[in-house]
């Protein structure tokens, strides 16, 4: 039985992961910002989160913990030329400095942890090229590079990995998919013929947190119905 953290547990991928460990017995702290109207899971103790806060109250986890997982993200698609230089600088905050300020203040709860370990999240557009997607190809594509700077850094005590998704049916994902036409069109353009579910990046996670994982680090994986890797 192990203690993980799971910094935007409220919905989408988190509240799934959340699930998931909290079913197979394992002790779920999650954090929530504007969503309150979450699942009560058995299990998940649920605490309010706001990671852009300069000073982040986090008193409330565990004395050790096992395994962080950063599911805090935004999905921003706009052609480069109407993004300012602020919105990318608030989605760099969010997605990159938040993850940041979590780990550092987390880092000291991993020392009496067996085999602590950290999950973040990216998404397919870094490797591959995408219109309108430069403001969230910045920010994740720094997350890469701190997943791997941070795997270099903390080995051999702590792992760190990343996950790098396809288009997710989740409701940070719900303008893009919001009515059966659009799911199927997304569907198609996956080599897998479908989008993904939130089930297929739990399952992920929830392996790169445990044992069987215990040789992973520094690695980023395409969980993404083979769009970076196989071509029609």
């Amino acid at each position: 039985m192990k203690n993980i953290l799971i910094i935007g547990a409220s919905s989408g991928i988190g509240a799934q992961l959340s699930k998931n460990l909290a079913a197979a017995g394992h002790n779920v702290t999650g954090t929530y910002n504007e969503n309150t109207g979450y699942d009560v899971v058995p299990g998940v103790s649920m605490h309010h989160l706001n990671v852009m806060d300069d000073k982040l109250d986090l008193d409330f986890i565990p004395e050790t913990i096992d395994g962080l997982v950063y599911c805090v993200g935004s999905i921003n698609l706009k052609p480069f030329k109407r993004i300012k230089p602020e919105d990318f600088a608030a989605d760099f905050n969010l997605q990159v400095v938040g993850a940041i300020k979590v780990l550092q203040r987390v880092t000291p709860h991993f020392k009496n942890s067996e085999a602590p370990s950290v999950v973040f999240f990216s998404t397919v557009a870094v490797q591959n090229g995408f219109n309108f997607h430069s403001q969230v190809s910045t920010s994740k594509g720094a997350i890469e590079g701190l997943t791997r700077a941070l795997a270099a850094e903390l080995a051999p005590t702590i792992r760190v990995n990343c996950i790098a998704p396809s288009l997710t049916q989740t409701p940070m994902a719900g303008k893009l998919l919001a009515n059966e036409e659009k799911i199927e069109a997304n569907g198609k353009r996956h080599p897998l013929g479908r989008v993904g579910q939130p089930e297929d990046l739990a399952q992920m996670a929830e392996f790169l947190l445990l044992e069987k994982s215990g040789w992973i680090t520094g690695q980023v994986f395409g969980v993404d119905g083979g769009m970076s890797v196989v071509k029609g």
